[in-house]
């Protein structure tokens, strides 16, 4: 399941601008001191094991943010991150690797952690397929984002106040109002990839703020959220400020909202809803690590229609600049851009280095971990799906009776079977070509991915990026992403 507090966000731009290491480039992100300190004898270390191994390289990751949280009576502060290493050798057609967050200073100390390493790798079972040795070309890049302030500028005393406002603000909306909980998180990441060819480094940051506002009446209960994320330091606060007053109010109305009537409809999904359903939809059924476990039927569907011509969709670290956006993933692999589908045709998928391998492919990019601690799969970077040429007014004014559906919650999939479930805060009833005021309240949409996006008719122009939301793996392994898309008419069936 993924969980997405997600709200609408504006596209600042595709694409990460990198510059050839040691050009002169402003960056407002340093990379880690701690890193760099290391990297002389992470060198030593990757060139001791290529005299071992016929190919040694070595992902080192200095991670640290804070997730404050501000509710009427409770105000906490977590510190996040992580610092570590993992070393990936290649031997007799296998791939192994070592994790480890000590790394030794003197020529005694190294010359233990390559033993370990080694022995670690005669440890381990290498599964029965043979991987051919990885192939890389010389590249020394490096990438410093920028932002206009850095998170942990304000210092936590004026973050955790800035957030007491705001739940003021809001919880003054109503009496209804008997909750308001407010939460701002942040991550500045820094990460070197080193092996015989490959010198790379990368820092950045992403944050993300959500507004719960619950309201109360009698004995129904209503919560409804606003989200805000994207490449930014503190100055999401502001954001948080605009939309305190709208949240809270939201959920007040909720209370008188009615149950959508269960069945098929004419449907408009908002960009947040968009991008929940392109995340599920083929986000996961083309990672390509699940098509080598027989778990997506997308393996049988590659240069078939899935969705409607006018649907086109990708997904990758510079589809954008947001949440999922980075120079290099966790594999050295340099970030991309690769399309889904094309004009209703399902074109390719995602991968990591080793399901590429087996399946004769590059690698797209997308190879992450949780941690460097954590094995490396195939994962969703930013999920999007491409506007179209319909403006909102004239999808509007096309439906006779249906839904304006917004607020995605979360959804889940199966990527074996093509069903989907996504789950979001309301919809609107359109009715004789009008939004009216009436409300259904939660809504839950269920249905076949193809039939789904084959019933799309009406695409809009702009775009829109929720990045607030968290992928899992299975059950686990979660990781930061951002998804989103345009405006969408379609026939779906909600309950």
């Amino acid at each position: 399941m993924d969980i997405f507090p997600a709200a609408r966000y504006n596209l600042l731009g595709a694409g990460l601008k990198c510059a050839k290491k040691g050009a002169d480039m402003p960056s407002k992100v340093p990379m880690s001191s701690f890193l760099l300190e290391k990297k002389p004898q992470l060198r030593k270390l990757v060139d001791r094991l290529n005299g071992i191994f016929a190919y040694a390289s070595v992902l080192g990751s200095d991670v640290a943010g804070k997730n404050y949280r501000v509710a009427n009576r409770t105000t906490s502060i977590e510190n996040t991150g992580e610092r570590g290493f993992v070393a990936r050798v290649y031997e007799n057609g296998r791939y192994f690797e070592h994790a480890f967050n000590q790394l030794p200073e003197d020529g005694a100390g190294l010359d233990a952690l390559v033993a370990r390493i080694a022995e670690s790798a005669k440890r381990q079972d290498g599964g029965a397929f043979a991987y051919p040795l990885a192939e890389e070309e010389e590249m020394r890049e490096a990438f410093q984002g920028e932002v206009g302030q850095l998170p942990s500028a304000l210092g936590p005393d004026k973050v955790v106040a800035r957030l007491a406002e705001l739940n003021r603000k809001a919880s003054g909306v109503s009496p209804l109002v008997v909750e308001v909980v407010v939460t701002m998180g942040y991550a500045q990441v820094s990460k070197v990839f080193l092996s015989a060819k490959k010198d790379l480094e990368q820092s950045y940051v992403w944050a993300q703020a959500c507004l719960f506002a619950i309201a109360r009446r009698d004995e129904i209960t209503r919560v409804f959220f606003k989200a805000f994320s994207g490449v930014k330091g503190p100055e999401i606060l502001d954001e948080v400020d605009g939309a305190a007053e709208e949240a809270a109010g939201m959920a007040c109305k909720l209370l008188d909202a009615k149950p959508v009537p269960p069945g098929e409809h004419d449907v408009i999904f908002s960009p947040d809803a968009v991008g929940l359903i392109a995340h599920e939809a083929f986000g996961h059924g083309v990672e390509l690590d699940m098509f080598l476990k027989n778990r997506a039927n997308a393996e049988r569907y590659i240069g078939k229609a899935v969705a409607s011509p006018i649907v086109r969709m990708r997904d990758g670290a510079r589809a954008a600049s947001h949440n999922g956006s980075y120079l290099f993933d966790d594999e050295g692999n340099m970030g991309g851009d690769t399309l889904i589908i094309e004009d209703g045709i399902l074109r390719a998928g995602i991968s990591d280095a080793l399901s590429a391998m087996r399946l004769g492919l590059a690698p797209t990019g997308n190879g992450r971990r949780e941690s460097y601690a954590r094995k490396a799969y195939s994962r969703m970077t930013n999920t999007i799906i491409e506007p179209g040429k319909d403006s909102l007014e004239d999808m509007i004014a096309s439906v006779k009776r249906g839904y304006f559906v917004d607020g995605a919650e979360s959804g889940m999939e199966d990527p074996k079977d093509w069903g989907i479930q996504c789950m979001f805060s309301y919809a609107r009833e359109i009715v004789d070509g009008k939004l009216t005021d009436n409300l259904v309240a939660p809504v839950v949409m269920t249905g076949y991915v193809p039939d789904l996006l084959k019933a799309i008719t009406m695409v809009s122009t702009g775009m829109a990026f929720s990045g607030a939301g968290y992928c899992g793996k299975g059950h686990k392994e979660y990781l930061k992403v951002s998804c989103g898309g345009p405006y969408i008419k379609t026939k779906a069936r909600l309950g």
